[in-house]
């Protein structure tokens, strides 16, 4: 289905509040789905997002449709979740792209990469952009059908046991950092190491690893990553707008009504919008209280931003010239980044440094 075309002759409103009528008449026999998640339940932002898209499947099909919600490690592991929708063993799964970059680098755009779109930009390629497009083209092989569930927006750069200066600092450093971020601190020392947030605290605790990056204030200070390393660095070149995903199972979902298929499409798009705005809203508190714990703030310091930067567009090139699944989808993802750039250095960035200049 194209989600353009979609919206715009429904309409959002006419979806939410005239789809159940006509879907429960089309397929009137109940379906039961069920979810695996990335995510622990203590992570109620993420691990909510998919419990709030199967709440409005059952509210928008009467009931007829519901979808049970299992967090990582009570169906499967956190990262086997996608195995789990291709064959078929769950129907679909909400999860974090980027962790499955070991199967093929694409779908990390699917996510986030280093120094790539901040949520807004990421949004607007998936749903005005060809982004979506080309990422259904290259989930069909693996029998999924994605669909945007989630951005935490721009997240923070993770605790550090140590503070970090220089280049020289991040030499043999063990890092817990998921998804495509490793690739570009490896040239760099760092030693990556994936986690997933069920485990980092008490690999942090141990010294198992020496700095950890998760999401922002909200998620780590339920997670209390404060309480074994205090320097707190910004921001995490390699998110700055990180999209979750909901993957469907191909065939699962072309054996639903067009009005079911109607139903994944708006509900997961009510859930995105949701997760987004959550972090938001929970973020500045959160950051406060963290602050008040002993946390300190750093800025990441630009040499390093710097170095980064220039590993990120070398490894791009080389994926460019290695992987044609990953050159198809960044040479439209490049342009749109640097259009996207253009534009929001006037407008956004002109009104956002006046007023977070001001006193409030």
């Amino acid at each position: 289905m194209d989600r353009r075309k979609f919206i715009a002759g429904t309409g959002m409103a006419g979806i939410l509040a005239a789809g159940v009528a006509p879907a429960v008449h089309a397929q009137g026999a109940t379906i039961r789905w069920r979810l695996a998640s990335s995510f622990p339940k203590s992570i109620d932002t993420l691990f909510g997002g998919s419990e709030v898209f199967a709440a409005k499947i059952k509210e928008l099909s009467g009931g007829k449709f519901t979808i049970s919600t299992h967090a990582a490690g009570e169906l499967m592991p956190a990262f086997g979740v996608l195995d789990g929708v291709q064959q078929g063993t769950v129907e679909c799964a909400h999860t974090a792209p980027y962790y499955f970059f070991g199967k093929d680098e694409a779908f990390a755009l699917d996510c986030a990469i280093p120094f790539g779109l901040n949520g807004r930009q990421t949004n607007a390629w998936m749903f005005d952009g060809n982004g979506l497009k080309l990422m259904r083209e290259f989930y069909a092989a693996y029998n999924v059908v994605n669909f945007p569930l989630g951005n935490t927006g721009a997240q923070m750069g993770g605790w550090y046991r140590k503070e970090i200066n220089t280049l020289a600092d991040l030499k043999g450093l063990k890092f817990r950092i998921g998804g495509f971020g490793g690739k570009i601190l490896e040239p760099l020392g760092v030693v990556p190491q994936n986690l997933p947030a069920g485990e980092i605290y008490q690999a942090l605790e141990k010294g198992t690893i020496d700095a950890a990056e998760w999401i922002g204030p909200y998620d780590d200070l339920k997670l209390g990553l404060y309480k074994v390393a205090k320097h707190y660095y910004y921001p995490a070149f390699w998110e700055g707008g990180p999209q979750l995903s909901l993957y469907v199972n191909s065939k699962a979902y072309n054996a639903l009504s067009p009005e079911y298929k109607a139903m994944i499409e708006a509900a997961a798009t009510y859930a995105h919008v949701e997760i987004a705005a959550k972090y938001d809203a929970r973020n500045p508190k959160a950051l406060k209280e963290l602050v008040a714990g002993g946390a300190k703030l750093h800025r990441l310091p630009k040499p390093i931003m710097d170095q980064a930067f220039k590993v990120s567009q070398d490894v791009y090139a080389d994926l460019s010239a290695k992987n044609p699944r990953w050159k198809k989808i960044f040479a439209d993802y490049e342009a749109f980044r640097r259009d996207q750039n253009l534009w929001f250095r006037f407008a956004e960035k002109g009104f956002d440094d006046f007023m977070q200049a001001q006193k409030l």
